[in-house]
Formats: structure tokens, C-alpha cells, sequence
């Protein structure tokens, strides 16, 4: 399964991409979390069903330092397109 999740508020600055980096690794997902122009932060990530809603779950609260104000997620069928889970810049 694949998840697309954009993070808005206080959600650069904060290592936000590091710290998703570090969770989609422990979860055995593949994929890539990058921030974008108007301050939010993008995620696509493959992996098992549980292990989606997992991220998701965290990404709700995200690291110390962060305020997250909404969040919009996506289930999809996979791509198959990653080799791992990257940070974007």
C-alpha cells in the first residue's frame, strides 16, 4: 500500500524530515519526505497496512518542536518506485 501525507504548521525548522526519516526506516517503509515551498512537508510512503497507519500516526503530533496543524492523507496502490526511505531537499 502507499501513503502521500502533506503536514502543515510549524512543521520546517524543526527537523520534522529528520525525524520522519528515522520512523518510516524503523516501520520498513520506502519512500521520501521532503518540504515544500509553502512551508508544508510531503510524504510518500509504501509499505504494510499497519505500518502506514503507524506513520500516520505519528506524523499527527511529529517530532518535539513541531506543531501540526492539519494533515491530508492519501491511500493508493504501490508504485514500487523506491529502493529505500530518503530525505528530499
Amino acid at each position: 500500500m502507499r501513503v502521500e501525507i502533506t503536514v502543515s504548521g510549524r512543521v520546517q525548522g524543526v527537523c520534522f524530515r529528520y525525524y520522519t526519516f528515522e520512523t518510516a526506516k524503523s516501520l520498513g517503509l520506502k519512500g521520501f519526505v521532503k518540504n515544500l515551498p509553502d512551508g508544508t512537508v510531503s510524504i510518500s510512503a509504501e509499505g504494510e497496512v499497519s505500518s502506514l497507519h503507524e506513520l500516520v500516526r505519528w506524523v499527527e503530533s511529529g517530532p518535539p518542536g513541531a506543531i501540526v496543524r492539519t494533515i491530508d492523507v492519501n491511500f493508493s496502490q504501490p508504485s514500487d518506485e523506491f529502493a529505500g526511505f530518503t530525505i528530499r531537499y
